[in-house]
C-alpha cells in the first residue's frame, strides 16, 4: 500500500544556489538510498539530475523519473 503522507517541501543546494521541491515521502526516501548508493550527498545528487534534465522539465519531475529510472535498472 503506497505511502498516505502528502508531499513534503525540502530545501536543496544546487550549484550554489538554494531551491526547495516537494516530493512525496517515497521519493525523498528513494533518493537518500540512491545518493548514499553513489556515494553522494543528496545536493550533489539532484544538482547531477538537474544538470541533465531537459529544458522546460521541472525539478520535481526530473527527480521522480530519475527514481524510476533507477528503480527499474535494480
Amino acid at each position: 500500500m503506497p505511502d498516505a503522507a502528502g508531499p513534503v517541501k525540502r530545501s536543496l543546494t544546487l550549484s550554489g544556489h538554494r531551491t526547495s521541491v516537494t516530493l512525496e515521502p517515497p521519493f525523498w526516501a528513494a533518493l537518500a538510498e540512491m545518493a548514499r548508493e553513489r556515494g553522494a550527498s543528496l545536493n550533489a545528487l539532484a544538482a547531477r539530475i538537474d544538470a541533465a534534465r531537459a529544458p522546460g522539465v521541472g525539478l520535481a519531475s526530473a527527480l521522480r523519473v530519475a527514481v524510476l529510472a533507477w528503480a527499474r535498472a535494480r
